[in-house]
Order: structure tokens, then C-alpha cells, then sequence
């Protein structure tokens, strides 16, 4: 049996948050119908989420990396650096399992937003906003343009069924056997995964996820009926270019909405 914890806890506002229907030009465009990488590896990294319910701190580690990963390089995120920001962004306390109670994906993000994403040798900050869970163009549109969406899911029981392997079903689809467990939304409990690419948009189409070290197969269907909550990420020192990124006013509209929320915050 692979160890695998979820740990993200309901979706919920924080106040006046960044969203990013400010990104005009950036959200209303039509998404590309279709999003391949398999020649991109984003070597995702379990990053704790196995022993830990930090996938909310594990979720931006492996998004730093999705984003190099883009720019034909990679940037290193251990163990090490996923606990500290969960424990700096959560009420957890290291080495004491009671305070392992996962995090709000607002909360992760916000600390990420005003004191970084430390790691051995330098700290990330993000600019981020949120979108309609419903809005399947612009998470589409995010993936496309800043490198990876960063969702929160709420998992089945039939999720988390494991051959004898210890591996999880190659695709995950609304239809299970009865035999893989209650295919209820949220019977497992939440948890925070990143879409990488897809190959089309119809419901049947698969996407591929990044959670627990790997990538994961899902259709769009599964991903409509486990959807809860849905954000964008900017690591604006690392995008690359050639991508779908946002340029001019829809960066300068993104940075406005996450100045005013850090100081409606503060």
C-alpha cells in the first residue's frame, strides 16, 4: 500500500481576494482546445504528502516546479522546504501529529503572497487570483498561460482505490466498479492536485493531474464532479516565454488585485 494523505481543507472566500476576472484579454480568450507536454517532464515530488496533510504546501512546491520545468530547467524543492511552508502557513507544528490538520487553500496561498515560498537558497513569491470553479475556460486558460492550475478537489473513496501494486487506477472516471469504493464526491475528504495539460476538451478527454510525486489521469468529467475551488499562480521571474502568459495590462491588473488584498489584509 502507497502512503497517500490529502489534507485541503473546504473551499472558502477570504475576504476581498484576488480573482482574475480583472485579466481581461488574459480570461475571456478561448482557451486552447487542446494542451500537450508529454515531452515536458515537470517531475513532480511527493514533497511530505505522504506521511503529512500538507498537499496545500506540496501543491505550490511542485507548481515551482512545473514552472521551470517550462523554461527548460528545474529548480530544487525538498521535503524540507514543503513542511516549513506548511507549517508557516497552517497551524501545524513539526513532530507533533495533532496539529497535522491540512490547510485552506486561501490561507496557503496568502502566506505564500506576503512572506514567500523559502527554500535552501532563495524565496519565491507568487501572485495569485482565483477563478469560478464552473469556469472551465479559464482554468484552461491558466494552465495554458501560467504553467499549471492549482485546484482543489474533493476525493472519492473510489479515488484512492489501489491495485496490488499499491497504484492508483491508471484514469480516473466518474464510472468505477462497486468494488473500488463509495464514488461519493468528498467521502475520501479534500485535496489539492495541479492540472498540467489535457488532451481536448470534450467530457471524455483526459487531463493529466500532478499529485502525490506523479501524474494522473483523469477525464474531464471526473474533474468537473470533484472540482471545488480553482487558482492562478504568476511566478513572474520564472515564466518563460512562448507561452500563453498575460502581458501588459492583465499583469499590471493582476499585481493591482494582489497589492489592494495584502493591504486589506495586513
Amino acid at each position: 500500500m502507497t502512503l497517500r494523505k490529502l489534507g485541503c481543507h473546504p473551499a472558502r472566500l477570504q475576504g476581498p481576494q484576488p480573482v482574475l476576472s480583472g485579466m481581461r484579454a488574459f480570461m475571456a480568450r478561448r482557451a486552447p482546445p487542446r494542451l500537450d507536454r508529454a515531452r515536458i517532464d515537470p517531475a513532480p515530488r511527493m514533497l511530505g504528502n505522504d506521511v503529512l496533510g500538507n498537499c496545500t504546501a506540496a501543491g505550490i512546491g511542485n507548481h515551482i516546479r512545473a514552472t521551470a520545468a517550462l523554461g527548460g530547467y528545474q529548480i530544487t524543492v525538498t521535503t524540507g522546504d514543503a513542511v516549513r511552508f506548511y507549517a508557516s502557513s497552517t497551524g501545524y507544528i513539526p513532530g507533533n501529529p495533532l496539529t497535522d490538520q491540512g490547510g485552506a487553500e486561501v490561507d496557503v496561498l496568502t502566506t505564500a503572497l506576503r512572506s514567500g515560498y523559502g527554500l535552501t537558497d532563495q524565496t519565491l513569491f507568487p501572485l495569485w487570483g482565483s477563478v469560478e470553479s464552473g469556469d472551465l475556460n479559464g482554468i484552461r486558460n491558466i494552465t495554458a498561460g501560467l504553467s499549471a492550475a492549482y485546484l482543489g478537489v474533493r476525493l472519492a473513496m473510489s479515488d484512492m482505490w489501489e491495485d496490488g501494486n499499491g497504484s492508483l487506477a491508471p484514469v480516473w472516471d466518474t464510472i468505477t466498479p462497486a468494488s473500488h469504493g463509495d464514488p461519493t464526491p468528498g467521502s475520501a475528504g479534500g485535496h489539492c492536485l495541479l492540472l498540467w495539460d489535457y488532451a481536448g476538451t470534450a467530457d471524455a478527454d483526459l487531463v493529466t493531474l500532478l499529485t502525490w510525486g506523479s501524474m494522473q489521469k483523469a477525464t474531464w468529467r471526473w474533474l468537473r464532479s470533484r472540482i471545488m475551488e480553482a487558482h492562478g499562480l504568476a511566478w513572474r521571474q520564472l515564466l518563460p516565454g512562448g507561452i500563453h502568459a498575460p502581458t501588459g495590462q492583465d499583469w499590471d491588473a493582476l499585481i493591482a488585485s494582489n497589492e489592494a488584498y495584502l493591504a486589506g489584509t495586513s
